[in-house]
């Protein structure tokens, strides 16, 4: 599969620390890639950097070959990758179909924000797409914030959707979920990803190892394994350091 995004030892210093240390990842259209690791070990600084949030101090990150390396947020998303938060990052105030045009606006040419919106217009049509994948069709016109945090989550995937990117970063999406949600959003996760390329960081072992194809296992801002998910699973480095014998 030909990557659509990819790092080459990337690295970020906060003064002292050494946050990300020479990351190397790429991310392909069809292929869940899970990053999974303790907490503090890089994986959400990670994320910052392929989606624009952070500079890396050393390394590259390529889009389709082109290198990208420090561009801001907005013009990484408008390249083609979208993201989600550990912490839903949404407006409770306005309904869920006005959350996901607000993303879908974001891509759109300046020239199309100075007319006047129409309820059919491109913007419209594009978040409803989005809400039809992810199962948030028939709750289009609730309150966001009158959701259940399971569909809280899904219309956070919504709205990174309904931007049409190609890459998908999505950081500990099944936080707070309980195993019926996770069950619901493990088959989400498949389903996005026959299309997209997706990066996945979660705590879930269960769901992890369901979905991806490749997993990265990140110790104290290092790749400490990388390959299958039955690879990484009986590797006695990731054991030791991270899942236990037990799983």
């Amino acid at each position: 599969m030909t990557p659509v995004l990819q790092a080459s030892g990337l690295s970020r210093r906060f003064g002292g620390l050494l946050a990300v240390a020479d990351v190397s990842l790429d991310l392909a259209i069809g292929e869940l890639h899970a990053v999974i690791g303790p907490n503090g070990a890089g994986k959400s600084t990670l994320v910052n950097l392929l989606a624009g949030e952070l500079a890396p101090t050393d390394g590259t990150i390529r889009i389709d070959g082109h290198d990208v390396t420090g561009w801001s947020n907005w013009r990484i998303a408008r390249s083609g990758v979208g993201r989600s938060f550990q912490r839903t990052n949404l407006m409770p105030q306005m309904t869920v179909l006005e959350n996901a045009r607000l993303a879908a606006q974001a891509i759109m040419p300046a020239r199309h924000l100075l007319r006047t919106l129409r309820r059919d217009d491109a913007s419209v049509t594009a978040a409803r797409a989005a809400l039809s994948r992810v199962g948030l069709a028939d709750v289009s016109d609730r309150i966001a914030g009158t959701l259940s945090h399971g569909q809280l989550r899904q219309l956070e995937i919504g709205i990174a959707l309904a931007a049409q990117p190609r890459v998908l970063l999505l950081d500990e999406p099944l936080a707070g979920m309980g195993p019926e949600e996770s069950e619901t959003f493990a088959g989400l996760l498949r389903e996005l990803a026959r299309d997209h390329a997706v990066l996945l960081v979660e705590h879930d072992m269960d769901v992890v190892f369901a979905v991806a194809h490749r997993v990265t296992v990140m110790l104290d801002g290092r790749v400490l394994e990388c390959g299958t998910p039955d690879a990484v699973r009986a590797a006695p480095a990731v054991r030791d350091a991270y899942l236990g014998h037990d799983l």
